[in-house]
């Protein structure tokens, strides 16, 4: 991953070589306009996107941006509907994973608008491509790699006496009852951070539970019904998740907090489960005094990170502006628009880029130099009424409000009133 200076004069060379530089003069004209909606309020990947259109702007004065803001909670809603009446935006912020492809019948496949060889700069364009499979082109153009990931605070664990971080549920309920007698909230639970909603956002959790559980390729079991929301196996992970808070391990308020980036910045909560969205926060704060750990909601020490390509920005098909607006995602694959990423704290989706944050890079040594498995974000290969459900059932579940048994029961309901053809061993 710090082959920064030698692979970016190669990269350079090669754009200029596949005809990229002169495709970005030769599609730009005076006075557009090109629309961007995000949802993405005051994260980093909010900053990342006005850094990106800014600095290209500056090299492109003929082009300008108008970004809006969406609310996070209706995001897609309000792009459905834009799309109907084709007065949507020119480009959209959107996930990756299923959440692009439920949506592609508004949006422009990638192939054949952005050149092979500025999409071959690109990681992770497979899980935005129809069933996965990269040849048949990509809908997002990632400007991020993402991780959902656990932060500690390393003062709150020495004065815990917590020796180490743990590594399975009977280690995380020790460690919890050592940091509440030392005055700390163990782990802080609230929608802050990356606010999608009135409750805090499952995913981060359901994606370890379902990486402690099985293969990568095991979490299409999920999606397939293999593996039912109600299984005996997951009725175990989730009542020893629901024991978190009853063993005191979380915040009382875990469905009303919106506060707890807060708590655990200013020292209050020594862990966090969250994303590298909210890295330079946390370093920008704590100084070396952060670092990264795996949510250990297994009964073993868990070998997998989720470590992802989130989330990025598609074209609408209806988009009046689509070869300058293919022209700005053809420079998000450059080593310039890498250093803008790296530059306001997120980790960059160009291959052969760096990161300069040492917590984003400890994420990324897991895989690299620890050997950890690499397993996509659950939520990005769920069926969208499965997610939807979910975060407003699992969040209950910690809770209290609902058992394991019926809440998980509710999730397979839910899968089972799919049609049949989001319920089979192709990603739909």
């Amino acid at each position: 991953m710090r082959r920064k200076s030698l692979l970016a004069g190669v990269v350079s060379a090669a754009l200029l070589v596949a005809g990229i530089g002169t495709s970005l003069t030769s599609a730009q004209a005076a006075g557009t306009t090109i629309t961007i909606w995000h949802n993405l309020g005051t994260t980093q990947n909010a900053e990342a996107v006005k850094a990106l259109t800014d600095a290209y702007s500056k090299k492109n004065p003929g082009v300008t941006f108008k970004l809006v803001d969406q609310p996070g909670d209706n995001y897609f809603a309000l792009l459905q509907a834009a799309a109907v009446s084709k007065k949507g935006p020119d480009l959209a912020l959107m996930w990756t994973g299923l959440f692009a492809l439920q949506y592609k019948s508004y949006l422009q496949n990638l192939k054949g608008v952005v050149s092979d060889a500025a999409l071959a700069n690109e990681g992770s364009l497979n899980w935005s491509a129809n069933n996965f499979d990269a040849k048949n082109g990509p809908y997002v153009m990632p400007f991020d790699r993402q991780f959902y990931i656990g932060f500690y605070n390393k003062a709150a664990f020495a004065k815990a006496g917590v020796k180490s971080v743990p590594t399975n549920w009977n280690d995380l309920y020790s460690a919890c009852t050592k940091l509440k007698s030392a005055g700390y909230t163990p782990i802080v639970y609230g929608n802050g951070g990356q606010s999608l909603g009135a409750l805090y956002y499952p995913w981060y959790d359901a994606s370890y539970i379902a990486i402690g559980q099985s293969s990568v390729s095991g979490l299409r079991d999920l999606y397939s019904g293999a593996n039912q929301w109600n299984s005996a196996k997951n009725v175990d992970s989730y009542n020893k998740y629901a024991a978190l808070k009853t063993k005191g391990c979380t915040n009382a308020d875990v469905l009303t907090k919106t506060n707890n980036v807060e708590d655990f910045i200013g020292g209050k909560a020594a862990m966090i489960i969250d994303g590298t969205w909210d890295t330079k926060k946390f370093t920008d704060a704590m100084k070396t005094n952060v670092a990264a750990f795996i949510p250990p909601f297994s009964d073993k020490p868990i070998k997998g990170v989720v470590e992802f390509a989130g989330q990025g920005l598609a074209m609408t098909n209806y988009s009046k502006n689509q070869k300058a607006a293919g022209a700005f995602l053809t420079w998000m694959t450059t080593m310039d628009a890498a250093k803008i990423v790296d530059g306001v704290g997120l980790i960059p989706n160009v291959n052969g880029s760096s990161t300069s944050n040492p917590v984003n890079q400890q994420m990324l040594d897991f895989a690299s130099k620890q050997g950890f498995t690499r397993y996509p974000m659950l939520d990005n290969v769920l069926q969208g009424d499965v997610v939807d459900a979910g975060n407003k059932i699992l969040p209950s579940i910690l809770g209290g409000k609902t058992s394991v048994a019926d809440g998980l029961k509710q999730m397979t309901q839910v899968w089972k009133n799919l049609p049949a053809a989001k319920r089979g061993a192709s990603y739909n």
